[in-house]
């Protein structure tokens, strides 16, 4: 059964997307908002030209300080409005205040003397930092629900009450006075001003407020229009279009429900009229818009994390997730394709209105991709992100100032407009980055992290002594439970939370950072498509009408090897090749075995292979598949010895049929 059609993104976009809608102001508290969050992006601004000489935390402090009252006045406590004024009430604004007061309460008595008591707040500091630790639970349950939250205040009571847990259990410690835990939150670098809200202050708003600019200059536009143009003479033209568009506009969104709106808002009707079902749509949307969140040049906001967790650059990072962004996309395709031909898919006419040459809209258009390539010339040349950021922010402003031919009041209140708006779409990570870090000061005072880590492997080996089988089930027990993870928190938290909790396993076990870092990432990406709740599935349902749970299988149809192939990373030394961490001629060969990987199993969820492929050759598949993404000699040559069966066995049907 179909449900109807909803029609405006931005309804869509904020019903789905992982964080909580925000309300709908009035005008005059909109004006209110929107002046703090624009002095907010002012000091984020300010802070990467001239920073405070009392140090980065100093900074974070006045930022979250700042920051943290808006969530009350964006988000409403409950997910719906109880009332056609959606206005924050009297309790609102009282929290508003207490978040302002506590907030900045450091700097406000003198942060030099703030600091000196480390160890030994004073009761009213202790008082203020239970009342900021409430605040942002409370924050986080607006913006993102329930979960992190409970999560959040699981780890406070087992920082507490540690000491009551039996011995035997392995992670029983002494118990943190609650003084203690306050002071670890509020007044040490691994609280609420650790490094997941130091990457949100120094990154994440820089490139949301980079995104906004683009979308006010008509970048999304341009994204599809030029997708549209390029593959207008193909049969396959509306599935590919889709794909292209989603790639290239999550550039500017990085994020993978609202980039499945937006891009279907625009392709459905064209799918439709190819002959696209509601359901196949509907998956091929929301596959699409979550590769916004694994490519480059922006990733998601885990993708920073990554950067600062393991000191390296975030150049660095882009290019560990350029070849299986590769593999992902190839995955996408080959089952739309597959999906054409079997649906018999109708190539759209030229009376379409997206019918511009390529060459017209690049000359038209084309300084939209000059700022993307600013970030990643700037990052080569070894310019810190933030900084690199910023420059592309401007450039894409001045080329803005040209198209709109010197109207230079209309450009001024449209940049103005983007960067509170840029500060305004980060609030939710703002909340739960600062939520994270309760579960990462909790983990390093208690030692947890090494415990759990310690359990899981020792699981693997209770079913196992083989040391390959208990790096495999090690494996696939952390992917399961960061699947699991990210179905009820957002995909940063997610990522936070395995990094602290599964990353010590998989360090036990000898995987390197790199790999065990990308590894948690895709995996806490994925969580956006992974049935039973699968938002960027959702979404898309939401767009095309068609069945949530269907819909959500599409997806995972179109997804399935992105699921697989970051495996590949971890079970085997080769597999670092495809984070480039390895020789030219390793990484050639490790490519081209995982792409034979990946067109296995798009075979086996599209049922094509020049032609209808019968179940016993999808059957064969599978195996061929795995074996391949092991990326080991012996089971290369058995993988490639199933595949080649597989493919004689359908030639031979085919013939015998025909």
């Amino acid at each position: 059964m179909t449900k109807p059609v909803k029609d405006d993104p931005a309804d869509l976009v904020a019903e789905y997307d992982e964080e909580r809608p925000a309300r709908r102001l009035s005008r005059r508290t909109d004006l209110l908002v929107h002046l703090v969050a624009l002095a907010v992006g002012v000091l984020v601004l300010k802070q990467v030209f001239f920073p405070y000489s009392k140090g980065n935390q100093f900074y974070l402090v006045i930022f979250l300080g700042c920051a943290l009252p808006l969530v009350f006045l964006c988000y409403r406590p409950r997910s719906r409005p109880t009332a056609l004024r959606d206005d924050p009430g009297l309790f609102d604004w009282v929290l508003a205040v207490v978040a302002l007061v506590v907030g900045l309460y450091p700097v406000l008595g003198g942060y030099d003397a703030f600091l000196d008591r480390q160890g030994q707040l004073s009761t009213l500091d202790v008082v203020a930092g239970a009342l900021l630790l409430l605040l942002v639970l409370e924050a986080t349950r607006r913006a993102t629900g329930w979960v992190l939250p409970a999560v959040c205040l699981l780890f406070l009571a087992y920082a507490y009450y540690g000491g009551y847990l039996p011995q035997n259990w392995g992670i029983a410690h002494a118990g943190i006075d609650f003084a203690q835990i306050v002071n670890a939150l509020y007044n040490d670098a691994s609280g609420f001003y650790g490094t997941p809200l130091d990457v949100a202050a120094t990154y994440i708003v820089l490139f949301t407020i980079y995104g906004a600019v683009l979308n006010a200059t008509g970048a999304g536009r341009f994204f599809v229009d030029i997708s549209f143009a390029a593959f207008r003479r193909s049969r396959t033209a509306p599935g590919r279009t889709t794909v292209l568009s989603g790639f290239l506009l999550g550039t500017v969104s990085g994020s993978g429900t609202a980039t499945a709106v937006s891009v279907g808002a625009i392709t459905w009707p064209i799918l439709r009229k190819a002959g696209y079902p509601r359901e196949q749509a509907g998956g091929l949307l929301a596959a699409a818009g979550i590769g916004a969140i694994l490519s480059p040049p922006t990733l998601g906001a885990a993708a920073f994390i990554i950067a600062e967790y393991l000191q390296t650059s975030y150049l660095q990072v882009l290019i560990w997730a350029t070849l299986p962004t590769l593999l992902y996309y190839l995955g996408v395709v080959l089952a739309m394709e597959a999906d054409a031909r079997r649906f018999g898919f109708a190539r759209q006419p030229d009376e379409d209105r997206h019918r511009g040459e390529v060459r017209r809209l690049l000359l038209r258009g084309g300084y939209h991709f000059v700022s993307l390539g600013i970030i990643v010339v700037f990052l080569a040349l070894d310019i810190p992100p933030f900084a690199a950021v910023v420059y592309a922010t401007g450039v894409a402003a001045a080329f803005a100032l040209i198209a709109r031919r010197g109207d230079l009041r209309g450009w001024a209140r449209d940049l103005v407009n983007a960067l509170a708006t840029g500060v305004r779409s980060a609030l939710p990570v703002i909340a739960v980055c600062a939520a994270a870090g309760v579960i990462t000061s909790t983990i390093a005072k208690t030692g947890l992290g090494l415990e759990l880590a310690d359990a899981l492997v020792e699981l693997a080996r209770v079913i196992t002594t083989n040391p390959t089988a208990v790096l495999v089930l090690t494996v696939v027990l952390s992917a399961v439970a960061v699947g699991v993870l990210g179905l009820a928190v957002p995909v940063t938290a997610s990522f936070i939370i395995a990094w602290v909790v599964l990353g010590p396993a998989l360090e036990t076990l000898g995987v390197a950072a790199a790999e065990r870092a990308m590894f948690l990432f895709y995996y806490a990406v994925l969580s956006e498509v992974t049935p039973p709740t699968a938002l960027a599935a959702v979404a898309a349902a939401a767009i095309t009408g068609g069945s949530v749970i269907k819909t959500m299988w599409q997806c995972w149809k179109y997804t399935l090897p992105a699921f697989l192939v970051p495996l590949a990373f971890v079970l085997t030394d080769s597999g670092a090749a495809l984070l480039f961490q390895a020789d030219a001629l390793t990484v050639v060969w490790v490519l081209v075995v995982s792409a034979l990987a990946v067109a296995a199993l798009a075979v086996v969820t599209g049922g094509r292979l020049f032609g209808e492929v019968s179940w016993p050759v999808r059957v064969l598949l599978v195996p061929a598949a795995l074996c391949l993404l092991y990326l080991e000699p012996v089971p290369i040559a058995v993988g490639a010895g199933c595949g080649v069966a597989a493919v004689v066995m359908h030639a031979v049907l085919r013939r015998r049929t025909a």
